[in-house]
């Protein structure tokens, strides 16, 4: 059983940065897909960003430019750096993880951005 555990979460000033991580265990198989998502009060769940084991990413707009995804494929760990934080990236982050065939899913992390 795979099982993911976030950190880095924490309140920023809007204009600053946070790095996330998020590790697997539990699996000696490299995770073919680890991604962030977000999900803010009210709202639904949304990609941030993912990065597959060849180091193809994607990236939601509404960060392109102010995160960065990075992996480990070794110690399948994943790691979001956000910079240029904004109000609205005020959200309780998911670490996702594509092991086929399971999806697994992180307990999350709040980060909260405010002044």
């Amino acid at each position: 059983q795979v099982q993911l555990v976030e950190s880095g979460g924490g309140l920023v000033q809007p204009g600053g940065s946070l790095t996330l991580s998020c590790s697997a265990s539990g699996t000696s198989s490299r995770i073919y897909k680890m991604s962030w998502y977000r999900q803010a009060p009210g709202k639904e769940r949304e990609l941030v960003a993912s990065r597959i084991i060849d180091g193809t990413t994607n990236y939601a707009d509404s960060v392109k430019g102010r995160f960065t995804i990075s992996r480990d494929n070794d110690k399948n760990t994943v790691y979001l750096q956000m910079n240029s934080l904004k109000p609205e990236d005020t959200a309780v982050y998911l670490c996702y993880a594509y092991l086929r065939p399971r999806i697994y899913w992180g307990q999350g992390t709040q980060v909260t951005v405010s002044s």
